[in-house]
């Protein structure tokens, strides 16, 4: 199962992101969407799951949860946008989803793969607005016997 990880959007829907995510089983968005049409445009191309980020407000907020907790090819996978632990780091994660075997969190925009006490933790970075002097991006999750995850550069 290919897996297209998305977060911090805010409202900007690049054309290389449909790209990158062409061929994906399914999309996990990590909150600050932004608007509800972005959820829509990625559903042409696969199914979404979202959940809302500390920028959402009024009908995302309404409508999306804090966080979902999925289970993929045998694997619990937890999708937050983490601010609510403030700057989300896999310690911080670990200790507030202990049995996850994946988590899929954004809000810092800074693009990390780690892995800690047998756990993968994924911020695909922001895919939305240049910020911060970071470049955007977005990961891919390969969920074989493996998982296999990369980033990719949105420039």
């Amino acid at each position: 199962m290919r897996i297209g990880l998305i977060s911090d959007t805010h409202g900007v829907l690049r054309p290389a992101v449909l790209d990158a995510l062409k061929g994906v089983d399914r999309i996990l968005h990590a909150g600050d969407v932004g608007r509800a049409d972005i959820l829509d445009e990625l559903e042409a191309v696969a199914p979404v799951s979202a959940v809302y980020g500390n920028t959402d407000r009024g009908s995302l907020q309404g409508t999306l949860p804090s966080q979902l907790e999925l289970e993929l090819e045998g694997r619990l996978v937890i999708l937050t946008h983490g601010h609510m632990l403030g700057p989300p780091n896999p310690l911080t994660l670990h200790a507030a989803f202990p049995d996850a075997n994946i988590v899929v969190y954004g809000h810092t925009h800074i693009a990390a793969i780690d892995r800690y006490e047998g756990t993968l933790f994924v911020n695909p970075g922001a895919a939305g607005p240049g910020r911060f002097g970071l470049k955007p991006s977005l990961a891919i999750l390969d969920l074989g016997q493996e998982e296999e995850v990369r980033l990719v550069d949105l420039r």
